[in-house]
């Protein structure tokens, strides 16, 4: 299968203009991993973003998506600290809570296809950042062992997932972010605070508790306190300064 490349610009408040990409990456004989690429000149850095829910944000071919998930409405903030921004997709639903598809193979195989595809191309650090669900599909990754690990040069995490864990083996630098009025039960403040007060001693990490912004439906929605709602300014900018440092 060939991979697909798409060009488009997109504005941002910084700078006029940017030119964004998508790249289908290639599995075996199924649909490929769609991506899209917000580049940014002389990146220091690169940050593959896995959403939360499903994970299917059902890129177009210009890059749009109906999802409203927190990392496609800050997609554009990452540029003004010199990181690439890149949203990843699935061609299927990944499910919810503990019928999620995120630590199988397939899943993985897929995280790591676009890993390596983004190592090759950018030959920039690469950091995986995943949000609510999509933090199941980050540290499953860091757990898959140390070749695995080499490749990227660390983990993000906010919102986190029950569920979600990184070995105690894993050295890399880790951030968990999480806002302290998350009222979605399936995301207790305890668990990004778990994830870093387990890291060795030895290893950067980092725990940022968020407040403020707005709330609106679901709890465990977009629009939510745990999606971040209107503080996607300070949400990055703490992903960001942890990436540079680190």
């Amino acid at each position: 299968m060939k991979l697909v490349q798409i060009t488009f610009f997109i504005g941002i408040a910084f700078s006029n203009l940017v030119s964004a990409q998508i790249f289908d990456v290639p599995y075996k004989d199924d649909p490929p991993t769609r991506t899209l690429l917000i580049p940014t000149p002389k990146a220091k850095a690169v940050v593959l973003l896995f959403p939360g829910g499903g994970g299917m944000l059902r890129l177009q071919d210009d890059g749009s998506s109906t999802n409203f998930h927190t990392f496609v409405r800050s997609k554009n903030l990452w540029a003004q600290y010199g990181i690439d921004a890149i949203l990843v997709d699935t061609p299927y639903d990944l499910g919810g809570g503990m019928r999620n598809s995120r630590s199988i193979r397939n899943h993985q195989q897929r995280i790591l296809n676009v890993v390596r595809y983004y190592k090759e191309k950018l030959n920039l650090p690469i950091w995986i950042f995943g949000h609510s669900m999509g933090t199941v599909s980050v540290t499953e990754f860091a757990n898959g062992g140390k070749d695995q690990a080499a490749l990227i040069s660390g983990v993000i995490v906010a919102g986190t997932y029950r569920s979600a864990s990184i070995d105690s083996d894993v050295t890399m630098p880790v951030q968990a972010i999480h806002h302290v009025d998350d009222g979605c039960a399936s995301t207790p403040f305890s668990t990004s605070e778990g994830i870093i007060k387990n890291r060795p001693s030895k290893s950067p990490s980092q725990f940022i508790a968020m407040e403020g912004g707005v709330s609106e439906g679901d709890v465990c929605g977009s629009k939510a306190y745990h999606g971040f709602n209107e503080k996607e300014p300070e949400f990055i900018k703490a992903a960001a300064q942890f990436i540079l440092k680190n």
